[in-house]
């Protein structure tokens, strides 16, 4: 009964080595980048550093995605090379309320890198100088 015993033990021993072995596939690399093209992470803060009221979407280019203006946006990013600071500034006049709206963006553009932040005194403000991208609002 012991022999037995040890060779079903032995037998069992093999079988799970081999199905651990058939199971065992080459890993397969995952994408280094999440979202392959251009692409943005965009928040938008109403109100002063305190505030809660942030809405962020992520804004993709290929295809245009991600806001109701995505298109308007991709098509200025592109323009400006990614560079949100090279968005030309919009002749419109704006209240001097203040209403300060903080922006953040991060995410690459062309392969590069892209790291923005700023705060404006309304939201006019920032619409004249980044354009649609941080139009997140309908």
């Amino acid at each position: 009964m012991t022999a037995s015993a040890s060779t079903a033990t032995r037998c069992g021993l093999s079988v799970a080595a081999l199905l651990l072995l058939a199971c065992a596939a080459p890993a397969v690399a995952a994408p280094t980048d999440a979202f392959p093209g251009n692409h943005l992470y965009l928040t938008v803060t109403k109100g002063d550093a305190r505030s809660s009221d942030t809405r962020g979407t992520l804004l993709l280019c290929d295809p245009p995605q991600g806001h109701h203006q995505a298109a308007e946006a991709c098509a200025e990013l592109a323009a400006a090379d990614g560079d949100i600071t090279a968005i030309p500034a919009k002749d419109v006049f704006c209240s001097m309320v203040y209403a300060p709206v903080s922006v953040h963006a991060r995410g690459e553009w062309r392969g590069r890198p892209v790291e923005y932040a700023q705060t404006f005194s309304n939201a006019c403000v920032m619409a004249a100088r980044t354009g649609s991208v941080f139009a997140l609002d309908g």
